[in-house]
């Protein structure tokens, strides 16, 4: 989500682009190349998305190009955790609780995301690493919930948005997040991923291609089901893959589209690509339950 409740910073193209069905999707990304499968052995990690709060009545063309500009859907906001077998425990996004643009939205059904990792068994100590797909505020705000990560963003994301002094380089980025990542940076705890396709933890590699924001990330992780890929706003909803459509609030359609086509290739399976406000997230995988999903 960008800081304004119903506008993006960035210029939706005029460009409406013909839908194709998930089954031409996935008869395009084996055009170009096989579907990736899970490594054999090596790191596993269990993979939950945990809701921490809901928008009531979005309207869903700010999530999907060309919808209904009246048809409103309730979305989620997420985090995911990651754990592993070794006792390493990531989370990817670390939510938002606090400041002007948090208290702008009126969500409902707010849980603090230190909070809600409790629902599997998890404390803000226990977190070893964040990653950060992206600057929004409600992707990276509650980072400083969980003092003893190190926490992972794109380098070019971190330079385009946050000057040497901690200040907002564009609107895109709050002042207090922008703020909050430099002083990151200064105690050694921010980690600068250069670029496309780097594994950062084992089992764990991001990647990029999207303009959601200017470098916004995209993470893969292996599991004993295969590769999951935590898509986060780089695809809003299930819609978006399965009619092929860009994202509603994008700087660059074509590379939406791309994206999708590559996720589709990096998946063990398309069941296992996870978009970043769908509520049918929590109804695909109904287990647990109670706003946590086992992605599996």
């Amino acid at each position: 989500m960008s800081n304004g409740r119903r506008r993006s910073h960035l210029r939706v193209p005029s460009l409406v682009l013909l839908a194709i069905s998930l089954g031409n999707a996935l008869a395009l990304a084996g055009q170009n190349g096989s579907r990736v499968a899970a490594p054999p052995g090596g790191p596993a990690f269990e993979v939950y998305a945990i809701r921490y709060a809901t928008a009531p009545g979005y309207p869903v063309a700010s999530l999907v190009a060309g919808a209904d500009p009246g048809r409103k859907i309730d979305i989620p906001f997420m985090i995911w955790a990651l754990k592993g077998r070794d006792g390493r425990t990531i989370l990817v996004d670390a939510g938002s609780y606090k400041g002007q643009v948090f208290e702008s939205w009126h969500l409902r059904d707010f849980v603090k995301p230190s909070d809600a990792i409790g629902k599997i068994g998890l404390a803000p100590k226990d977190v070893t690493d964040i990653i950060i797909t992206h600057i929004h505020w409600d992707h990276v705000n509650g980072v400083d919930l969980f003092p003893a990560a190190r926490v992972w963003i794109q380098r070019d994301e971190f330079t385009h948005y946050v000057d040497d002094a901690g200040r907002p380089k564009d609107e895109a980025i709050a002042p207090d997040d922008a703020a909050m990542l430099a002083e990151l940076k200064r105690a050694g705890r921010l980690n600068l991923v250069d670029g496309d396709a780097r594994e950062i933890i084992p089992g764990v590699t991001v990647y990029t291609g999207g303009k959601h924001t200017y470098a916004s990330q995209y993470v893969v992780v292996r599991t004993a089901e295969g590769n999951v890929v935590l898509a986060s706003d780089n695809i809003y909803l299930y819609e978006n893959l399965e009619k092929h459509l860009p994202l509603g609030l994008t700087g660059d359609q074509a590379a939406d589209l791309r994206l999708q086509e590559r996720v589709l290739r990096l998946a063990s399976d398309p069941r296992l690509i996870v978009p970043g406000h769908d509520p049918a997230v929590f109804t695909r995988f109904p287990h647990p339950g109670d706003g946590v999903a086992r992605i599996k």
